[in-house]
């Protein structure tokens, strides 16, 4: 039974993905349950101490998942998954998609804003969460809100060693309850059709708060399966996540991909170059994903002679532009290939590969990844355009998810007439059918390889009564790429300062990413012709003033 808000494949589309074996026939739970029938022994993931190995793993995820179903979860039930890189979060994930259930992926910097619209939006059942983490040293009230607004939230499941009363602990719950038999006929019983919905990403979006993409098992594997191979990751490597595991870049690059080869992969909960080099010399990490912000921090680390980091042959960098001399730095100082890539939970993937001449790694984002996504350029009008032409990309096929979930109006905008999505990216595809990310549609500023949509941060702070009127833009940064930057013109009568502005909206509990680096004001902000603040002319005002004030063109932006 499909789920409802989710838009099917066309029969005639999936037969086809189906018939030529783009589509693999199998779920996640079949997937992990393949790498731990072939490598039982070997070790899985290791994280925060722990250390699983496939069979462990195993043992640990079916034992969660019988114990889901058996505490009043049903198949299809959403679940929030909400936890920090830890070794909790393979176990929870890879049990969820046993029991049939659908992660609803949230990260541990989703604020109660975006958690409270992604519940209302995907009515969860139940919500896998820290006890406590980092900034937040309680998260039981965090639960209590959501809960009181939420009326399908009917269990909340916490990680961590202090129990709490108006919820499960995750301990309790991977205590075996039922003999090995049962749980294996129980969970063959609740198995997923591999054309249903295996887990909803939100989605940075463009016009608020989070959309989310429903991916379903086929789709995924093809993504899982062909970006792996597209940068030659195999059973024999060890991959270093360092990012996010909530965010589909850790899970679609690291996790997934390690358990459909059977490698290994190292969960670290960390942004320091030094824990990085660590984690590379002591479990000699052959490969690692990250976002252009990490591996400069990693490149430029003044230690980094002091490790052994010649395990390493391949890094992944997705998520924001990779500088040329950012790829030439990291190949020289650590001795890896660079894979620039591109990827969006939507489904839309591409990245160099490793014969791709030095030249084409810096100037461009490869092929897609599966050969059977038909990507192309767009004009305004939505036609083709001609190769070398300039237009927006979009894509459809096997691993291109088909829309977003309860959001036909999205999904108006996003998707041509013949059903190819919009990435929203202006880009070139020359004769070889390399892509080259030229510019953006879309409206957004990216900060470390996070989306922020600036009319999501011009929303919160046109509600401060002293502004008139705003327009954000992104800032160039050295370290994250880009930070928000803010034009207000004030109310009449009215003075406004940057705290003004922070108080406001950390009062309106949005996220710290939103928060404007720097503040400009303006008597009269430029229009276009439309009407609408002219934008490149502010870009270009904030990038001038920047290389005013410092020789090298670097960010003065305020704390």
């Amino acid at each position: 039974m499909s789920l409802e808000g989710f838009k099917p494949y066309p029969s005639d589309a999936a037969a086809l993905y189906r018939s030529r074996r783009w589509w693999l026939g199998m779920t996640i739970g079949d997937m992990f349950d393949k790498s731990c029938d072939l490598y039982p022994g070997k070790t899985a993931v290791v994280g925060d101490g722990a250390r699983y190995t496939f069979a462990e793993l195993r043992k640990a995820v079916d034992t969660l998942a019988f114990n889901l179903l058996a505490a009043g979860f049903q198949p299809q039930d959403r679940v929030l998954l909400q936890l920090p890189n830890c070794p909790e979060f393979p176990v929870a994930y890879f049990a969820m998609q046993k029991a049939g259930l659908i992660p609803v992926l949230l990260t541990v910097n989703h604020t109660l804003r975006e958690i409270s619209h992604l519940a209302k939006l995907t009515e969860p059942v139940g919500w896998i969460l820290p006890t406590s983490y980092r900034g937040i040293a309680d998260y039981e009230p965090v639960a209590q809100q959501i809960r009181e607004e939420t009326t399908s939230l009917k269990k909340v499941i916490f990680v961590g060693r202090e129990a709490k009363a108006s919820g499960l602990n995750l301990a309790e719950l991977l205590v075996a309850s039922a003999p090995d038999a049962e749980v294996r006929s129980t969970l063959e019983r609740v198995r997923p059709d591999p054309g249903a919905i295996c887990q909803l990403l939100p989605s940075g979006g463009t016009t608020g708060l989070p959309k989310c993409a429903p991916r379903t098992h086929d789709d995924y594997i093809c993504n899982i399966e062909y970006k792996s191979r597209a940068w030659d990751v195999n059973a024999t490597d060890t991959c270093l996540v360092s990012t996010t595991v909530g965010h589909n870049l850790a899970l679609l690059v690291g996790l997934t991909a390690l358990v459909f080869h059977g490698g290994t992969s190292v969960i670290v909960d960390s942004s320091f170059p030094a824990d990085f080099c660590q984690a590379i010399q002591d479990e000699k990490i052959t490969c690692a994903g990250f976002v252009p912000t990490l591996i400069s921090r990693l490149v430029t680390f003044d230690r980094l002679q002091e490790y052994d980091l010649s395990s390493l042959k391949k890094v992944y960098v997705g998520a924001a532009n990779s500088p040329p001399e950012l790829i030439r730095k990291v190949e020289e100082n650590l001795g890896c290939k660079y894979y620039n890539a591109f990827g969006m939970v939507e489904g839309p993937c591409s990245q160099t590969r490793s014969d791709d001449p030095l030249e084409i790694r810096c100037q461009t984002i490869g092929h897609p990844v599966c050969p059977y996504d038909d990507f192309r350029t767009l004009d305004p009008e939505g036609n083709p355009t001609a190769v070398g032409q300039e237009g927006e990309l979009a894509a459809k096929g096997p691993g291109i998810f088909t829309g977003y979930y309860r959001n036909p109006q999205a999904n108006q905008a996003a998707f041509t007439p013949d059903g190819f999505f919009r990435t929203g990216d202006l880009a070139v595809i020359d004769a070889n059918g390399r892509i080259r990310i030229t510019g953006r549609i879309k409206d957004i500023i990216i900060r470390g390889g996070e989306n922020i949509a600036a009319r999501d941060v011009e929303d919160l702070i046109s509600a401060h009564p002293a502004v008139e009127y705003v327009a954000v833009v992104g800032m160039p940064d050295p370290e994250l790429g880009e930070i928000v930057c803010a034009y207000l013109t004030p109310a009449s009568g009215c003075t406004v300062t940057r705290a003004d502005i922070i108080d406001h909206m950390l009062g309106m509990g949005c996220s710290k990413a939103l928060l404007p680096a720097r503040i400009e004001l303006m008597g009269q902000i430029p229009l276009t012709a439309a009407g609408k603040a002219d934008k490149k002319a502010l870009r270009a005002d904030i990038e001038a003033k920047l290389k005013l004030a410092s020789p090298n063109g670097d960010s003065q932006a305020e704390a």
